[in-house]
């Protein structure tokens, strides 16, 4: 019985060696009063790294603008970041329900959280990251971004939605964001393969062939755009097969190709922004 005991004791210790090792976890509030959001209210996770190489990423879920997978797409990921010297935040953004400006001003506050904690946190540069919805959110960032304190300095885009045109688009992610009958005009605006520029921050994208909930057009034309609009220092991976919302799972069979590339070109693009 003791010996169990201490098995138990040692396994329950080594579980929360990563946190303990990688992480102060932080929680922030976007707002200071309640939004009357129907879900949940608003609110920012962040895994302060404890050995800090100066970058952060601000986590998007993914979800079809309807719910949020925070796990997978999310907080799973802290200790990986961490133990990368990358302090990592998770967003638990509000639903649209009826407006369009809600998951994209949730974002930017959170990343005017992140930057006025720069100097006590050892960052200078953040990034966003989104799966799924939460990359059209992240590209949505991305590419409206207000001022220089909302712009991401890169982007990380799991098998994004990114285009708001119904031959490609999540039509779920589409009609949660916009409504079932939207204007062109806010079916042109919210497709960010249009609105990119040659200030667009630079991008590692990740898509499976094959996805059948969110077609890999969603990827190249983004791509294309980036390309077109001589975005440098971006980073593209199609894998052949794997469906769609893998995020950190491990049973998506290219994790390995995924986290080495990523961790390569964050590395790589550290030395180029700085």
């Amino acid at each position: 019985m003791t010996k169990n005991i201490l098995k138990m004791a040692m396994m329950l210790v080594a579980m929360m060696l990563p946190y303990m090792a990688f992480a102060q976890k932080q929680t922030f509030a976007l707002y200071d009063e309640p939004t009357g959001c129907p879900d949940w209210e608003p609110e920012l996770t962040v895994f302060v790294a404890k050995n800090p190489n100066g970058m952060a990423i601000l986590a998007c879920p993914g979800g079809g603008y309807q719910g949020l997978a925070m796990d997978h797409e999310g907080f799973n990921m802290a200790d990986w970041f961490n133990a990368q010297g990358i302090t990592y935040g998770v967003l638990r953004y509000r639903m649209p329900h009826g407006d369009k400006t809600v998951p994209l001003a949730d974002a930017s506050k959170a990343m005017r959280i992140m930057r006025s904690h720069a100097e006590e946190w050892h960052i200078d540069k953040i990034g966003v990251m989104g799966s799924s919805a939460g990359g059209h959110l992240a590209s949505t960032l991305s590419t409206h971004y207000a001022d220089a304190v909302t712009r991401p300095d890169f982007q990380i885009l799991f098998y994004p939605v990114i285009s708001m045109d119904l031959a490609i688009t999540h039509r779920g992610s589409h009609d949660n964001l916009l409504g079932k009958n939207p204007s062109a005009t806010d079916e042109e605006l919210f497709s960010n393969e249009k609105q990119v520029n040659a200030n667009t921050p630079p991008a590692f994208v990740m898509h499976s062939f094959g996805d059948d909930v969110v077609p890999i057009e969603n990827s190249i034309n983004y791509v294309k755009a980036l390309v077109d609009n001589g975005v440098k220092n971006c980073s593209v991976h199609f894998y052949p097969v794997g469906g769609h919302g893998w995020g950190y799972n491990d049973s998506f069979i290219y994790k390995r190709q995924w986290t080495g590339e990523l961790e390569k070109w964050l590395r790589e693009l550290r030395g180029v922004l700085k």
